[in-house]
């Protein structure tokens, strides 16, 4: 969920902190919340599902977390979505999603873990769109015709993790925020299975760093992205 250059890596630390769980049924809450509870009219509640689903989130906890979500259940819940912005270590921009339904106490923690880098406004250096990773059997599929046929902006290809998924081609693409919806939908129609779908921040640029700065800049990310209440982290950084 959110940025490529974490996804492995928070995927495995997550479940050995025994923290998967709660951070996908945050994120089933939020897209209930955000665009109903109804995964086949709501495309980010559908992509957060499938990957509960994989991760062998029970049944009754993806339908609890989505009655709670969207207020329908009797222990309803509000979190509210906060965003920080700052550098990481060497000046690479960072923007941190956060779910929280206290934010003086977020705030506080994420001031904390900032003090290794930098807090201050980045938003500009990234573009706000909306992204959809999927991946497709046939691997003979151009993506960019693909992408065109959906109406997407722009599409780049994208490593395949799930051994389930061994031999597909996959991609990533980018809309305008107001197309995720059919954007995804219009791929689901052609045969691509969609794993995301949700707002992101592109990185106009992408600092150089040497090997041992990128790996002090990904160790200050895993650290943010370890927090409880954050969400999603998107940081200038192949």
């Amino acid at each position: 969920m959110g940025a490529q250059w974490k996804q492995k890596w928070r995927e495995m630390a997550a479940d050995q902190k025994g923290k998967i769980t709660g951070k996908l049924v945050r994120e089933i809450q939020v897209a209930a919340r955000l665009g109903g509870p109804h995964p086949e009219y709501n495309a980010r509640l559908a992509a957060a599902v499938a990957v509960a689903k994989k991760q062998s989130v029970t049944k009754d906890t993806i339908e609890r977390a989505i009655a709670k979500g969207s207020g329908t259940g009797p222990d309803a819940v509000q979190y509210d979505t906060v965003v920080y912005e700052g550098f990481t270590p060497h000046r690479v921009p960072v923007i941190v999603e956060c779910l929280t339904d206290n934010n003086n106490r977020t705030s506080s923690d994420i001031k904390v873990l900032f003090r290794a880098g930098s807090m201050g406004k980045v938003a500009w250096m990234f573009d706000h769109c909306g992204m959809i990773e999927a991946h497709h059997p046939d691997k003979t599929q151009d993506i960019e015709i693909a992408a065109l046929e959906a109406e997407a902006d722009n599409v780049e290809t994208m490593e395949i993790e799930d051994e389930e998924a061994a031999g597909h081609i996959g991609a990533r693409f980018f809309c305008q925020m107001s197309s995720l919806d059919a954007v995804t939908k219009a791929l689901k129609a052609a045969g691509w299975q969609v794993t995301t779908s949700e707002m992101s921040y592109q990185p106009k640029e992408y600092p150089e760093l040497t090997d041992e700065q990128r790996e002090e800049v990904t160790t200050f990310l895993q650290t943010l992205d370890g927090h409880d209440d954050v969400s999603r982290v998107y940081a200038a950084l192949k």
